[in-house]
């Protein structure tokens, strides 16, 4: 089951909305024979490409797979049936699938079929490699990632607003990697003010996000990188109802998508809502970038899931100088939010630190 978890993962950021899957056939002595993941949104099963792999070599074997095989006629035909098809005489399955048209039914079916069904071998790996998978599934929303670049002393730019570059060419590199997975980048205004970013994968990943900037009053530049670069990648503007027409004109004549969210007087665009909103267009995961004041927003409300922070050994100093997150902040050290397991690697001579959010009960 740890193979076929592991090949699992190779779907990340292609088969989003769909959840990435893994499959491995094995004799009776355990001997693998052959393995099989969901390689791409729309294309066969994880059950179905290991099947095809093993050449006819699956009656009486034993299939390990990460997620219960579905049940219903999608984009593909139902894989329960494939593998009764098959002749398999047990099928291990890491979960069963929590989405409304399966729900269990795929294990009724094999079992029914008289297939031996064995369910629940490491669960929790998983629940965690298909956590977006099922925020979305269950919330409606997007799973969010929260990334910065900080120096030792808590900072990502000096007082005069210079960033570049804090973090380190390899950092970067991972960053434009993650940037490749992703469904939407979002940036506020004042990040794209002063920063004027591409919020682009640089190369190119296998999927192309949809660029959104969190603009109260929609000021986003016409000639800024992002307008320019329309064509190479969809760009959405979240603002509030009360922003000027004639801005938000002119940005939707420039090729803009517009969103518009009704928020009280002296309040920023909603974050939950803007959410909301992603995850009605199917959007699994969406990276924030900053800057302070979106990312503490976000904290606030406690809406972040995952973090990806990336420590240079550099110190800035100054009291006005930009810190990562801002905010109201929490008042009591119990409260705080913390990471689940977090890993820590030096890159480039910075340390990225990663891991999931754990709130803490206030």
């Amino acid at each position: 089951m740890r193979r076929a978890l592991e090949i699992a993962a190779w779907g990340t950021g292609r088969v989003e909305p769909n959840p990435q899957v893994g499959a491995v056939i094995v004799d009776e002595q355990g001997t693998l024979i052959c393995e099989g993941h969901h390689q791409q949104f729309g294309g066969p099963h994880a059950e179905v490409n290991a099947i095809t792999a093993a050449a006819g070599n699956t009656a009486g074997k034993t299939l390990f797979v990460t997620l219960e095989p579905c049940s219903h006629h999608g984009k593909t035909p139902p894989c329960s049936q494939a593998v009764i098809d098959a002749g398999f005489a047990k099928v291990v399955v890491a979960m069963l699938d929590p989405s409304p048209h399966t729900a269990g039914r795929g294990v009724q079916q094999l079992r029914e079929a008289g297939i031996e069904v064995e369910v629940g071998l490491l669960e929790t790996d998983a629940r965690a490699l298909i956590a977006p998978f099922l925020k979305l599934l269950t919330t409606g929303r997007p799973y969010v990632h929260a990334k910065w670049a900080m120096t030792l002393d808590g900072k990502l730019a000096s007082r005069t607003g210079h960033s570049q570059w804090i973090s380190s060419p390899e950092s970067r590199a991972i960053v434009h990697e993650l940037r490749g997975r992703i469904d939407a980048i979002v940036a506020g205004a004042k990040t794209v003010a002063g920063d004027d970013p591409l919020l682009t994968a640089r190369p190119v990943g296998p999927r192309t996000a949809t660029r959104v900037v969190v603009d109260s009053q929609a000021e986003l530049p016409l000639n800024s990188q992002l307008v320019k670069t329309i064509s190479e990648a969809p760009l959405l503007l979240a603002t509030r109802h009360e922003a000027a027409p004639q801005r938000v004109e002119q940005l939707q004549t420039a090729g803009v998508e517009v969103v518009q969210f009704a928020s009280p007087a002296g309040t920023g665009v909603p974050l939950g809502e803007l959410l909301d909103e992603l995850g009605r267009r199917q959007m699994t995961n969406v990276l924030f970038e900053g800057g302070g004041t979106v990312l503490g927003s976000l904290f606030d409300e406690q809406l972040v899931d995952e973090v990806h922070v990336f420590v240079a050994p550099k110190i800035v100093g100054g009291l006005s100088a930009i810190t990562p997150v801002g905010g109201l902040g929490l008042e009591q050290i119990p409260a705080l939010p913390s990471l689940n397991i977090p890993s820590m690697t030096i890159v480039g001579g910075d340390v990225y630190i990663h891991g999931r959010v754990n709130q803490a009960d206030a």
